[in-house]
């Protein structure tokens, strides 16, 4: 599986791993039923520990994007509609978040921020 690791990122490379395992199966890279490396291989093929990936792959499955069948492995769940769409909203809410701040940070108020909006909102 190709999966890039930045070892000088802030973001643990366990949540690195779930993004872009997240990525593939909502961008339809990994389709349903699609078995995963298994924890000791991915570990190796990205030079961090196997506890590291057993942490993501027990995240993903939470989430239920992931189902491990002991003894078989792990594979990608049903693509259910309504949680990759939940997931992309929480992705847009976290990047408005950003960018609220981010305009905060350089002296822009509220009302400057809702005006800026809207004029994106327009040129789409």
């Amino acid at each position: 599986m190709n999966l890039i690791i930045n070892h000088s990122s802030m973001q643990p490379i366990y949540e690195q791993i779930i993004g872009q395992i997240k990525e593939k199966i909502m961008h339809g890279e990994l389709q349903e039923d699609t078995m995963l490396p298994s924890v000791r291989t991915l570990a190796k093929e990205l030079k961090v520990s196997a506890l590291t990936v057993k942490k993501a792959y027990d995240a993903l499955e939470e989430e239920g994007f992931v189902n491990t069948v002991h003894g078989k492995g792990s594979f990608v769940a049903c693509a259910n509609q309504q949680m990759l769409l939940e997931e992309k909203r929480k992705e847009v809410e976290a990047e408005l978040e950003r960018a609220i701040r981010k305009g905060r940070s350089c002296g822009m108020n509220r009302d400057e921020l809702r005006e800026l909006f809207q004029i994106i909102l327009e040129d789409e």
